[in-house]
């Protein structure tokens, strides 16, 4: 029920200007209540929430389980320069992939600084500490400025890190950034291939479907499905419903794997998000902690086999200063 209620909200948000003020404002509400609990005791009261299931810290075993161990332990100063929607470009660049990095055409500080009429074709604007906070403008529809504007305004007071405990965020300098929005030749939005890295190895790849669409808002009900690394079909849903079309193997699937190894490889588990159009690889971003870490997984078999590939004694883990 507390999922739908907030997917509701979300969709509202995704197409008022209202709405999205009320959503952002509620978000902060409950984040800033939830500070009078220390993480630990958090962590078990905001995973019960949302799943209606215990979490176990001590011994953790599942997927779920060890994300939030990870949340609560690992301390990698890297994992906050990647989290950076700007500052992971310069990680990406560093390593050879440039080439695949959405081209950037705006970082304001400030929303009232975004230049609006310097932009020739559609962008979306999103906030260096944001998640989920995206934003599409299209200069031939300027009409939702001031949405814009209010979304971003917001976005910028508030710290992740107080919602989701995600220590990754809670250091990033908050900005917002722009960069153009990529499609095929066809005019279509590009699929999103999240490849699942544990220990800078991809093993399984949740591709969502139809996150976007026609409209160019949010669709929060968008299937999602599961790949191995030949890119067959796998048994195993993820908190959201299978896609029961046909999906082509993406062209260059083996240098998108290559590309997910070489970013993963420093971190015991992450997501390593890219997109393909045609065979050309473009950059999304790398996220440490998927879903939140409140994930449905199923069958369990599965859900302690990914638990299973998360070492938590993995010598890339930063331990928190006691």
């Amino acid at each position: 029920m507390l999922m739908k209620i907030k997917n509701a909200l979300r969709s509202w948000a995704d197409r008022s200007q209202f709405g999205s003020i009320v959503f952002q404002f509620a978000r902060g509400c409950v984040a800033k209540f939830m500070l009078i609990f220390p993480d630990k005791a958090y962590a078990k009261r905001f995973y019960k929430l949302y799943t209606k299931k215990k979490l176990d810290l001590d011994n953790p075993k599942t997927f779920d389980e060890k994300i939030w161990w990870l949340k609560l332990n690992n301390r990698d100063p890297l994992l906050t320069t990647c989290s950076d929607k700007n500052a992971v470009r310069k990680y990406v660049e560093d390593l050879g992939y440039k080439d695949i990095l959405i081209e950037q055409v705006g970082l304001y500080k400030k929303a009232k600084d975004i230049e609006f009429d310097s932009f020739d074709s559609e962008v979306i604007i999103k906030s260096t500490t944001g998640s989920g906070q995206n934003v599409f403008y299209d200069p031939k529809n300027p009409k939702n400025r001031k949405m814009v504007k209010a979304r971003m305004r917001y976005t910028l007071r508030q710290n992740p890190f107080i919602l989701t405990r995600e220590w990754n965020y809670k250091n990033i300098k908050p900005q917002i950034t722009v960069e153009k929005v990529v499609r095929d030749s066809k005019g279509n939005l590009p699929l999103d291939y999240k490849f699942m890295c544990f220990d800078g190895e991809p093993k399984l790849l949740f591709m969502d479907i139809g996150l976007i669409d026609e409209n160019m808002v949010y669709n929060h009900d968008y299937p999602r499905n599961i790949y191995d690394m030949d890119f067959n079909l796998m048994p195993i849903k993820e908190t959201r419903d299978n896609y029961l079309g046909h999906v082509e193997k993406p062209k260059n699937w083996e240098k998108m794997k290559e590309i997910a190894r070489v970013l993963s490889k420093p971190f015991p588990f992450c997501r390593v998000d890219l997109y393909n159009l045609e065979g050309k690889i473009y950059f999304g971003e790398i996220t440490f902690y998927h879903g939140g870490g409140c994930n449905d997984v199923q069958p369990e078999e599965w859900d302690l086999r990914l638990g299973s590939w998360i070492d938590i004694n993995n010598p890339k883990i930063v331990r928190k200063k006691k």
